[in-house]
């Protein structure tokens, strides 16, 4: 993850790095995110996620697009 501060920049970013354009989220969407993703993953029993786990995950905080399917 990267943090910029706006659209122009990631596409400067993007030019230089010759990376290319991916997903633009708000820092509460990945915060949104990070709490879903991350809160088990102290649990002992913690096991890793299928794909569909994962899609899920993304799905409930909005992530439908073609870039956040497996």
């Amino acid at each position: 993850m990267l943090l910029f501060r706006s659209e122009e920049e990631i596409r400067q970013w993007c030019g230089q790095a010759g990376e290319n354009y991916g997903e633009v989220l708000a820092l509460a969407k990945v915060w949104d995110l990070a709490q879903l993703w991350y809160r088990p993953r102290m649990a002992p029993a913690y096991r890793g996620r299928t794909t569909q786990e994962a899609e899920q995950i993304f799905s409930q905080v909005g992530l439908v697009s073609s870039f956040w399917k497996f």
